[in-house]
C-alpha cells in the first residue's frame, strides 16, 4: 500500500506494474564510467542490478546516490543544457508485476492540484516529467510549448492524471481516500477467517515464519452520496509517499490565529478575487523568504497591492534560495531578490508599494491589524495591515503514524521536517531504519524536486522484487 498519489506514488506504481528499465543497446551516456558499468550488464535489467555499484561517483544537486543515478539515466546531460535522449528502454514484463494499492485524497498528481493553476513551477517544464512520456510530448499534443522552459501547475497536474491513463495504471489507485492510522499487528490477529481466504488467492502474502507481523493501514473513502465508508487494509510493506504541503508552519505568536492572519497563498487570490483587497488598501504583510512567499509578493505586485516584507535572513545569506537560483532561468525571483536589496524601509528604492525588512521578525498581530515586529537590534516597530500570509514553509502530516511518526526520524527528538529533519532510509532501498517494511518517499526523505524522488521509487521498486522474489537470476 503507498500512501500519497503525487509524483512518487505515480513512478513507484509504473515500477510495480511490470514495466522493467534496461538499458538501451547502443546508447552512449556521457559519462564514460556509468557507460562501462552498464555495458557490463546489459541484459540485466536496471531493477536487478547493483544500485549502489551503478551510482557510486555520480554528482549533480541531489544528496541521494540513486536519485543521481535514475535522473542521469533519463537525462543524461540535462544539467550542462545537453539534450542528450534517454539510455533507457521500457520493457513490459507482466509476471514481474507486484500487487498494489495508491491512496490519496486528490486525483493523480497529490499536492499539484491544490497549487493556483497559473503557477509557474521553479523546475525545468521537463524535469517533471515521469519514465517513459516525456513532458514535452505531451504538451505539444496539446498544441503548447514551455514558457522560458517552465510549466504551469494546471499543465503538470493534468499530465500526471493523464500519465496514469496512458500506463494503465487507474486500477491500482483509490481517490478520495483518508488513512487514518498505520500500525504493525500480528498476522495471528487478523481472523483465521481471513487467513484461509488470502491462502486460498494467488496473493504473495505467504504467512511464512518471517513475516508474522503486517501493517494494518485504516481510514475512510468519500462514496458518491459524499458519506464516509471505513476500510481496513493489510500489507506487507507501506510507503509513505504523502509529500509535505499539509500543514502550514506557524511563526507561533500572538494573534497569530486572527481571522486576517492567513498561511497559505490562496487566502490573498480569494481576496483579491471577492474584492475584499485591492489598490487602496493598506499594505498585505508577506512573512519569509521562500519562494512561495516570492509567488505572493509577484502576485500582489502585479495586483498593484501594497507589500510590506518581512523575513529573517539577510538579503545576501547564502542559504537564501534567491542566491542559488541561475538569473537566467528565473528572471521574475531574481526581480523579487532585488526589490528585497533595494527597497527596505530605511530608504526609498525604485519599487511602489513595497516595503523590505530583512532581519526582522513578527512579535504580534493584533485584533486592529496592527502588527508589531522587531529588528535584529531590538527596536520595535508597528504597521497597520490589511491582511497577512505567513508562508515559511510546511510540515508533513504523520498523525497516522505512532507517535506522530518522529521515531522514524533523522533526529528523533523532533519532528519530521522536509529540509532539516527527513525520515532516516537506507540510501539504496529507502526502507525506513527503524521500521523494517515501511519506506518513505520524496520530500519525507529529503527529495524535494519531481526530478530526484523518481530515484527513491526506483530504490524501493528493486527492494520489493528481492522481497517477493520476483527477481530473474
Amino acid at each position: 500500500v503507498f500512501l500519497g498519489n503525487g509524483p512518487s506514488g505515480i513512478c513507484l506504481s509504473y515500477l510495480l506494474s511490470g514495466y522493467v528499465p534496461y538499458f538501451k543497446r547502443d546508447s552512449l551516456h556521457p559519462h564514460p564510467i556509468l557507460q562501462r558499468k552498464l555495458e557490463e550488464a546489459k541484459d540485466v535489467s536496471i531493477l536487478d542490478q547493483d544500485l549502489e555499484y551503478l551510482s557510486e561517483g555520480l554528482e549533480g544537486r541531489s544528496h541521494s546516490p540513486v536519485a543521481l543515478l535514475f535522473d542521469t539515466l533519463q537525462r543524461p546531460d540535462t544539467d550542462f543544457g545537453g539534450t542528450a535522449e534517454s539510455v533507457l528502454t521500457w520493457w513490459r514484463e507482466s509476471d514481474r508485476a507486484i500487487p498494489h494499492l495508491v491512496l490519496g485524497r486528490n486525483a493523480p498528481g497529490g499536492a499539484w492540484h491544490a497549487i493556483e493553476g497559473s503557477m509557474v513551477t521553479l523546475s525545468r517544464g521537463e524535469w517533471m516529467g515521469l519514465p517513459d512520456l516525456p513532458f514535452k510530448d505531451w504538451l505539444k499534443q496539446k498544441r503548447r510549448g514551455l514558457r522560458n522552459n517552465r510549466a504551469t501547475a494546471e499543465d503538470i497536474a493534468q499530465y500526471y492524471q493523464h500519465y496514469v491513463m496512458k500506463k494503465g495504471l487507474q486500477k491500482n489507485f483509490r481517490c478520495g481516500t483518508v488513512v487514518t492510522s498505520v500500525r504493525k499487528v500480528s498476522a495471528e490477529s487478523i481472523s483465521n477467517h481471513m487467513q484461509k481466504d488470502l491462502e486460498n488467492s494467488d496473493s504473495f502474502w505467504n504467512f511464512n515464519e518471517e513475516s508474522m507481523e503486517v501493517f494494518q493501514v485504516d481510514g475512510f473513502f468519500k462514496n458518491k452520496k459524499g458519506d464516509k465508508e471505513p476500510f481496513s487494509i493489510y500489507a506487507e510493506n507501506v510507503v509513505l509517499a504523502t509529500g509535505t504541503y499539509d500543514s502550514p508552519t506557524w511563526l507561533g505568536v500572538k494573534g497569530e490565529n486572527l481571522s486576517y492572519v492567513h498561511h497559505q497563498l490562496s487566502a490573498l487570490e480569494e481576496a483579491v478575487k471577492n474584492n475584499s483587497i485591492g489598490i487602496m488598501s493598506d499594505p498585505v504583510l508577506i512573512v519569509g523568504a521562500g519562494l512561495t512567499a516570492a509567488d505572493a509578493i509577484l502576485f500582489a505586485h502585479h495586483c498593484n497591492i501594497p507589500v510590506i516584507h518581512v523575513f529573517r535572513r539577510r538579503v545576501s545569506d547564502p542559504g537564501l534560495i534567491f542566491n542559488q537560483l541561475p538569473k537566467m532561468m528565473y528572471p521574475e525571483y531574481h526581480k523579487v531578490h532585488q526589490m528585497m536589496k533595494e527597497q527596505s524601509a530605511a530608504c526609498a528604492g525604485p519599487y511602489e508599494c513595497y516595503i523590505s525588512l530583512p532581519e526582522h521578525h513578527v512579535l504580534s498581530f493584533g485584533k486592529d491589524k496592527k502588527c508589531i515586529f522587531q529588528d535584529k537590534n531590538g527596536y520595535q516597530k508597528v504597521y497597520k495591515i490589511s491582511m497577512a500570509l505567513v508562508l515559511t514553509g510546511s510540515n508533513p502530516n504523520l498523525s497516522f503514524l505512532p507517535n506522530n511518526g518522529i521515531d522514524l526520524a533523522m533526529d528523533s527528538d523532533q519532528p519530521v521536517n522536509p529540509k532539516r529533519n527527513p525520515i532516516d532510509v537506507d540510501p539504496f532501498t529507502y526502507e525506513c531504519t527503524q521500521e523494517k517494511g515501511l519506506y518513505a518517499l520524496g520530500p519525507l526523505a529529503g527529495d524535494n524536486f519531481v526530478r530526484f524522488v523518481q530515484g527513491g521509487a526506483l530504490a524501493v521498486a528493486s527492494s520489493l522484487l528481492k522481497k517477493a522474489n520476483k527477481n530473474p537470476p
